[in-house]
């Protein structure tokens, strides 16, 4: 097992380092903040031993845990009839989640579903740890179920329990979550949306997948960003959350938490804050795009 996380290692080394001699263009600016794909990209990810150390697991709001890393989310849905996972992030975060929903003093053999935001790595190659360990039912978005198939660690096949569509829900013990397909990210990047508690109060919850523009900008590949930031922008929302905690302040808003306090993560007024640095590098990187195209003819 310890050689395969090198060989990943070593793979996900080369990867930076060919991306990071790209040119870091475009750069825009949101909300007085600069960012550039590569900005973006240390943002999300952070160092090897960020990926993969453990974040304090915490609380966020009514029966919504986070269990993940520092760079990589995971969520834990509790219910009475068994819990479930959102995002297992990479196979060797495995026991680091365990960990987290032990210490927040929940059975990890009580997962008895999981789900993903998209197929990569970083987000699901842990699904087939989590079921072995589990016997969780793996549900996946269908324009998703391809690559999911691609992501094998250590040979495993990929597990494919139930295969869901835009606008189907997943419903466990009176906690339902509704998948929204926002492709773009990848084909199937799914947003899952659900209501939560907090002082008696309902709130909207909202799983954001990442919305990056990360190959050539292709005219299906614009249609599907195009329609995901408008279904996107349209959810009702109070709570954002992502499947990068920098995606939605984690590190900031945990500093907050106080007993008795306000609830930090209820933030609706940055609801669409990640959308709107997403959608002008997208729309940036899209004018670039054309005008080198305009060039070469």
């Amino acid at each position: 097992m310890r050689s395969i996380f090198v060989v990943l290692g070593v793979v996900a080394l080369a990867a930076t380092a060919m991306y990071a001699q790209q040119p870091d263009r475009p750069s825009v600016t949101v909300r007085g903040q600069v960012y550039t794909p590569r900005s973006i990209l240390a943002r999300n990810m952070g160092t090897e031993q960020d990926q993969t150390t453990q974040f304090p697991p915490h609380k966020i709001i009514g029966n919504i845990y986070y269990v993940g890393t520092k760079t990589l989310s995971s969520f834990l849905i509790v219910t009475p009839q068994g819990n479930i996972l959102l995002d297992s992030t990479y196979e060797r975060n495995v026991p680091v989640i365990q960990k987290s929903v032990a210490d927040l003093g929940f059975k990890f053999s009580d997962i008895k579903i999981v789900l993903g935001n998209h197929a990569h790595g970083d987000h699901q190659e842990g699904d087939a740890l989590v079921k072995q360990l589990t016997g969780a039912q793996v549900i996946a978005m269908a324009e998703d179920v391809p690559p999911l198939q691609n992501i094998k660690p250590g040979g495993k096949e990929h597990p494919i329990d139930k295969v869901i569509h835009d606008g189907d829900t997943v419903t466990l013990g009176g906690t339902t979550l509704v998948a929204h397909l926002t492709a773009g990210h990848t084909t199937g990047c799914t947003t899952w949306t659900m209501k939560a508690q907090d002082g008696g109060k309902p709130y909207d919850v909202v799983f954001h997948c990442s919305l990056r523009a990360q190959a050539t900008l292709t005219p299906a590949l614009v249609d599907q960003f195009n329609r995901s930031f408008t279904v996107v922008r349209a959810m009702p929302c109070d709570v954002p959350l992502g499947d990068h905690p920098a995606q939605y302040r984690m590190l900031e808003k945990h500093a907050m938490l106080r007993p008795g306090g306000p609830n930090p993560f209820i933030d609706a007024a940055n609801c669409n804050l990640e959308t709107d640095i997403m959608e002008a590098m997208f729309r940036a990187t899209l004018a670039e795009q054309q005008q080198a195209e305009k060039t070469t003819r």
